[in-house]
């Protein structure tokens, strides 16, 4: 895709907070449209540029069957449509390739992609069976059952980690090792007050109440971030015996969302707050690799987006990736000759927690702003999801 822009400074990201915090009683439709329509009115943007959306979120909320539509018309646009995706951990890249693809298509000139979710207080569902014993139906809690078992391979998330680092051979020691670097690498984003996260994030955040009356809480930034030490890390158990993985090597579930405008270049340049930064959605990979090697998916997914950008691993001036484990990176960084050290700049999934839909929005716009900072070039973001699966997509930043 050679002809989708996202306009400089036109995206936004809610400060991310653990599960049963300060974004716990929200409800994440709504948030995501409440964080939506104040982030397009503080950057001057009418709701008019509109003509076609796409709303990504993976734990189902009350009326979030109107997806789209819905939060649409709460952000003050309804006069577009447009789908609801779902993708597990690839949700926020999908919506971005989605949104790109219509753009390119001409199937619409400028798109509104807004991801969400909220893993606190996740559905508990029951499923009829009318042909089961005494009619007596099945039922799973959303976000709880589906981290821990995957119906095709019969085995959880943290499995797949620890396959993987036994396959490339991958120590807990080595593992902390990365934590404690991506922890320095967030702390570069506290910096001055947090002014990194303060170029998309609007801090101190005014947490709504649950009906988006008045404000409940202040949030100064991301909520529940654990502050690892390499004293603390080696006192933690694994988390399955024999193993290498411990809770300190793995994210933690969260809430959030965050939003980006996708739109022509001359779009681009009337809606970006700087015309004289271009921001271009180059290409997309997809893959699937062998059962319960989750981690390892971003590897040929990333070669795929990067081969149909025409570029290689070394043009690359940032990579960012979601990382549920520390192990992501290692095995990313041995296969692909990356710098396991310099990637992830600024923060990560690993630190700053996974709320699952808008995971990948945030670390693409923390890997715009850390290209702009740079003065432009070859960016990269990769993340594995559910089903041993990954996306990766390719941007190129010009000033």
């Amino acid at each position: 895709m050679t002809s989708s822009y996202i306009p400089y400074g036109a995206y936004w990201c809610s400060p991310f907070a653990r599960w049963q915090g300060s974004l716990g009683h929200l409800p994440s439709v709504e948030f995501a449209a409440h964080v939506a329509r104040e982030s397009l009115e503080a950057r001057g943007i009418s709701t008019d540029v509109f003509d076609s959306g796409i709303l990504g979120m993976t734990v189902p909320q009350q009326y979030s069957f109107y997806g789209l539509p819905w939060l649409a018309g709460m952000v003050g646009a309804d006069h577009i449509g447009g789908p609801t995706i779902s993708q597990a951990c690839a949700t926020s890249a999908r919506v971005l390739s989605l949104a790109a693809q219509e753009v390119k298509t001409g199937a619409a000139s400028c798109v509104l992609a807004v991801t969400t979710d909220r893993l606190s207080n996740g559905p508990h569902l029951y499923y009829p069976r009318p042909g089961a014993p005494g009619g007596i139906g099945g039922h799973e809690d959303w976000v709880p059952d589906n981290m821990g078992f995957d119906p095709y391979t019969r085995g959880d998330m943290t499995q797949t980690a620890e396959n993987c680092a036994s396959k490339w051979n991958v120590s807990t020691a080595e593992q902390h090792e990365v934590v404690l670097r991506r922890l320095e690498q967030y702390e570069d984003a506290l910096a001055d007050d947090s002014a990194f996260l303060k170029r998309f994030m609007t801090l101190p955040f005014d947490v709504p109440d649950a009906r988006f009356k008045k404000t409940k809480s202040t949030m100064l930034g991301d909520e529940g971030i654990f502050k690892s030490t390499a004293e603390g890390l080696t006192k933690l158990r694994t988390v399955k015996e024999g193993g290498t993985i411990t809770f300190g090597g793995q994210t933690h579930p969260a809430d959030g969302t965050a939003g980006l405008i996708v739109t022509t270049e001359e779009k681009a340049k009337e809606l970006s707050s700087d015309a004289s930064i271009s921001i271009q959605v180059v290409s997309f990979g997809q893959a699937r690799v062998e059962k319960s090697y989750m981690p390892a998916a971003t590897i040929p997914a990333s070669m795929q987006a990067l081969q149909r950008a025409g570029i290689g691993i070394k043009d690359l001036t940032a990579i960012k990736s979601h990382n549920p484990f520390a192990v992501n990176d290692i095995v990313f960084a041995r296969e692909t000759g990356a710098d396991l050290m310099s990637m992830n700049n600024y923060g990560s999934s690993l630190i700053w927690g996974h709320p699952q839909g808008p995971t990948g929005s945030r670390a693409i716009i923390e890997l715009i702003e850390e290209l702009a900072l740079l003065g432009g070039g070859w960016g990269l973001f990769q993340g594995c999801a559910a089903g041993d699966t990954s996306m990766a997509a390719v941007i190129k930043v010009g000033k």
